[in-house]
Order: structure tokens, then C-alpha cells, then sequence
């Protein structure tokens, strides 16, 4: 008798939890989300950016969610800028003539999220992300992995920080 009370009382417990494996905490309510192109304010632009990251953002949400992308009006909105692009050098060669051993790419995204359902959900916050490149391979052939490598952290960061409530 008592292991069946523990029984129901766990089910009952578990039935009244609502739990994602994903990590996402999105109201059930919330159906539609819209994704505005982030453009390109960086002081250095490369043309695709704007395209590529803008898609790496409907992608997560894609492969992350239920929630149906719609050009207009969604439950939710991401919008916002690219706003920093830049190359650096962070290490020396120690030679007569100092150059690069290595060098980091960083991107900077401002975002806007806009919850429609719940306006303590909404936010607007940069988010900064960047891949070293160490010498040897050319930066231009390095690229493109580069970036995409770092659209997968920012998305990361603005997917968490819009629907992960951990």
C-alpha cells in the first residue's frame, strides 16, 4: 500500500512539472516567433555576415523548438545589430621584426528580444564571442569555420538567454 502512495505521489509530482530536455522554458501559449535580419553596423563589415547570422539564429530556433518562424508579428521578436567585427593580434613573434602569432576574430551582436506575452521576458542586451586563429594556415582560409563557429556561441547565449530560465 505505501509503495503505490509513493508511486502516485511521484507521478503526480512529475505530471505537475514542465520540464525540456532542451533547456527551453517557453510558454506553452507562445506559438510564433519572428526574426528580423540583424544588419551589419560593425566599422569593418563583411557582406555575408548579416545573412549567415541572421539564418544560424532561425536555425537554432528551428532545430530547438516548436515555435513556427513568421515574418511578421510573432509571439516573440528577435531584432538587432551586428555591431563589432574586428581582427587583433594577441600574440608576438619575438624576432627583429614583431609579427602576429597568433591572432582573434571577435563579433559583437546587440539584440532585442521582445516577448509579446511576457514583457519581464523581454531584454536587450551585446553579447561577444571570438576564435583564435594561431599562425600558420592564412586568416582568409580560416575564415569562414571561424564564423560560423561563432554565430553557434552567440546563438547559443541569446537562444539561453531568451528561453532558458536556469
Amino acid at each position: 500500500m505505501k509503495i503505490k502512495l509513493f508511486g502516485l505521489l511521484i507521478i503526480a509530482a512529475l505530471s505537475s512539472c514542465a520540464y525540456s530536455f532542451g533547456g527551453a522554458s517557453i510558454p506553452a501559449e507562445m506559438k510564433t516567433v519572428t526574426v528580423r535580419i540583424f544588419e551589419n553596423n560593425a566599422p569593418l563589415v563583411v557582406p555575408t555576415l548579416s545573412n549567415q547570422f541572421t539564418e544560424a539564429v532561425k536555425t537554432r530556433i528551428r532545430n530547438q523548438t516548436r515555435l513556427s518562424i513568421t515574418p511578421n508579428e510573432g509571439q516573440a521578436v528577435f531584432e538587432g545589430r551586428i555591431t563589432g567585427y574586428d581582427i587583433k593580434p594577441i600574440a608576438l613573434q619575438s624576432n627583429s621584426m614583431p609579427t602576429a602569432a597568433g591572432n582573434r576574430l571577435t563579433i559583437t551582436v546587440a539584440v532585442k528580444f521582445t516577448n509579446t506575452l511576457d514583457s519581464k521576458g523581454s531584454f536587450e542586451e551585446s553579447f561577444t564571442r571570438y576564435y583564435d586563429f594561431l599562425n600558420g594556415a592564412s586568416i582568409q582560409s580560416l575564415l569562414p569555420a571561424a564564423i560560423e563557429n561563432i554565430n553557434k556561441q552567440l546563438t547559443e547565449d541569446i537562444f539561453n538567454r531568451a528561453f532558458a530560465q536556469w
